[in-house]
């Protein structure tokens, strides 16, 4: 069916049916407290805030005649629409989700979820080495620019149960790197830093 002649309706079942980021079978969805309060404000903001002034504009430019043409009304019942999906989104991830404190690990130096891990990496090829740092978050929180990883990533599965010292292998499109972990740190909780 051409998409002319769906209902907006239609529309809003198409974006329900977009699903979630993979999690592993049987996988849970880990995430920190800090990622977990950081997305419950985002969901609160866009209910309390967001939503009701983009309704309120919607509104007003329904009421100044033919929508058509009307760019407020175009423009603003589409940012609805994305508000109302992201919505869903966070509602659904917040609910499945399971917060894991990594705090509890300050001091270990083995490697679990939450923890921040230097390691130096070698390839096979040219044996070059680089030293990077990641820290494993959860997959709704994690942020490769500020070198984040999710613990379902390649690199976070094979560092994943590693202590410091030990030499690990992953396997890339591109080859495989020999990964030796040089250190391991956790948040503390607040009330011992």
């Amino acid at each position: 069916m051409n998409k002319a002649f769906t209902k907006e309706s239609d529309a809003q079942e198409d974006d329900d049916a977009v699903s979630l980021p993979p999690l592993p079978a049987g996988g849970k969805n880990y995430i920190t407290p800090t990622g977990f309060a950081r997305l419950r404000q985002e969901l609160l903001t866009l209910i309390d805030s967001e939503r009701p002034k983009v309704v309120e504009a919607v509104h007003w430019a329904a009421k100044n005649g033919d929508r058509s043409e009307n760019g407020d009304y175009i423009y603003g019942k589409k940012r609805l629409r994305e508000i109302d999906k992201r919505i869903r989104f966070l509602s659904k991830r917040l609910e499945i989700a399971e917060v894991v404190d990594p705090s509890i690990h300050h001091g270990a130096s083995q490697v679990f979820f939450g923890a921040t891990v230097s390691y130096e990496e070698s390839t096979g090829l040219n044996e070059s080495v680089q030293k990077r740092t990641v820290t494993i978050l959860g997959i709704d929180e994690a942020d490769n620019q500020q070198g984040q990883v999710s613990w379902v990533s390649p690199i976070a599965r094979a560092l994943l149960r590693s202590h410091v010292g030990d030499e690990v292998n992953l396997v890339t499109p591109s080859g495989v790197y020999n990964i030796e972990v040089l250190s391991v740190a956790y948040p503390c909780k607040a009330k011992t830093c």
